[in-house]
């Protein structure tokens, strides 16, 4: 048998399939939330309705924020394949002993959130999983020299009991992490791995347009003998940076002894910031392999410790860290690709000149128009049908938001053709076209 014709869809099915402002949630009231948020990322993301506060260092993600924290999730998971890195996803229980055979259940201290089962069995809600994975992978035996180097990724919940919460997103008690996990047969693949990786999570970052330095720094709690640090320069930051103007030499000041003045490269004088931490890299060694027998099988056929780095990226903070430094005061500003929405059209007021002279079904015949011409962007646009508004306060609220193009039904759309406004969030930049024109300048925006 032949296959199936496709079933035809009508304008009514179009219209059916129409994104609603007035029906999405949560209500788009965009006032300013109770109490004093700390930061601008945490105020916009309050009164743009994409979190909501559950208890102190918790969050609701609202859809909007799902929305763009599932693109962001999409960019990274490409960014992983290119360096062969095979998604998996391990449980957020650990048990306590993995923790005390390496030490850490101890060391940890009051970082980890504890909890016990109905049977008394001891584990941890994890911050990160070094251990886990060493363990599932010395689990999996007769790992060949073959199968190296071996690149195992998840992205999770994760879980810290930070004493003061703050900062929204930035510092909070549970949040959303991607975190690689690589195991080599060498010190010198293991430190190759790294650079690789490294020089991934900077094609990330400038891919989304983020401003980012990468720094010297601290292994802290997970150890090992190398670390970087990814930082967004932001004066709300709490890490504090030393940088030579060359771009010699970077570093977070907690790894310098004492007060260093100069570039050790160069010697030039090192300038301060502060900065966001949004990814960390680190060369773990035998660390963690050693405490679980993680071995592969060397071509002489004898076990051999396993060569470990790990490579976290703050997903969520990554999504607040990007608003605090990218927008303005009173408008959300996203890296283009990972906006909840890329498209808002804004129809004339209901009683308007405008609306009298089939404004808002011409913008409407615009609006499935470009769903019809560029199906990437079907589900990415929203008509904003709350006609009982003016053109200015939906606007201003379409700026709140953050989409990157906002098409307007103006005073201009009475023309003949009909001449339609574009706003182009990012630039700045407001231009008039026609629908063709509208289609054409749409059709070069990309969703992950």
């Amino acid at each position: 048998m032949g296959s199936a014709a496709r079933p035809w869809r009508g304008p009514a099915a179009v219209r059916a399939r129409r994104l609603l402002l007035s029906r999405l949630f949560p209500p788009r009231s965009l006032q300013d939330e109770d109490g004093e948020p700390s930061c601008r990322s945490q105020r916009l993301m309050l009164q743009a309705g994409l979190i909501h506060p559950s208890s102190p260092g918790c969050f609701h993600y609202l859809p909007p924020a799902v929305r763009a924290m599932e693109k962001l999730v999409r960019v990274v998971d490409g960014a992983m394949r290119e360096v062969a890195g095979q998604k998996l996803s391990m449980p957020s229980l650990s048990p306590a002993e993995l923790w005390r055979a390496s030490g850490r259940w101890e060391r940890m201290g009051t970082e980890l959130f504890r909890l016990r089962d109905r049977h008394g069995k001891s584990y941890c809600l994890g911050p990160t999983h070094e251990e886990v994975v060493a363990e599932l992978v010395a689990a999996r035996s007769g790992l060949s020299h073959k199968q190296l180097p071996l690149r195992l990724y998840q992205v999770s919940r994760k879980f810290r009991d930070e004493p003061k919460p703050r900062f929204g997103l930035l510092r909070s008690r549970e949040f959303y992490m991607k975190d690689m996990y690589t195991f080599d047969a060498s010190e010198e693949a293991a430190r190759s791995t790294y650079d690789e990786l490294c020089g991934a999570y900077g094609s990330l970052l400038r891919r989304l347009g983020l401003p980012f330095v990468r720094v010297q720094a601290a292994a802290g709690n997970i150890g090992g003998s190398m670390s970087h640090e990814f930082q967004l320069p932001a004066d709300v930051g709490e890490d504090r940076l030393v940088l030579c103007p060359e771009g010699h030499f970077a570093a977070n000041v907690e790894t310098l002894n004492g007060e260093q003045a100069s570039c050790p490269t160069c010697g030039g004088k090192l300038t301060q910031t502060r900065g966001i931490e949004v990814g960390h890299t680190f060369y773990l060694g035998t660390k963690y392999s050693s405490v679980a027998n993680a071995v592969f099988y060397s071509p002489e056929n004898k076990p051999v410790l396993a060569e470990m780095g790990c490579y976290g990226l703050g997903i969520t903070r990554i999504l607040a860290a990007s608003i605090e430094v990218l927008s303005t005061e009173d408008s959300i500003r996203w890296p283009s690709l990972i906006a909840p929405y890329q498209l808002c059209f804004i129809p004339p007021k209901r009683g308007s000149r405008e609306e009298e002279e089939e404004g808002a079904a011409l913008l409407e015949r615009v609006y499935d128009d470009v769903a019809e011409a560029l199906p990437h962007l079907a589900g990415d646009s929203v008509l904003d049908d709350r006609t009982q508004l003016t053109i200015g306060k939906r606007l201003k609220d379409a700026n709140k938001l953050g989409y990157p193009f906002v098409v307007i039904a103006g005073k201009r759309v009475c023309e003949d053709p009909p001449v339609f406004e574009v706003w182009n969030q990012n630039s700045g930049e407001v231009l008039f076209l026609s629908k063709e024109g509208v289609i054409e300048l749409l059709s070069k925006v990309q969703v992950p």
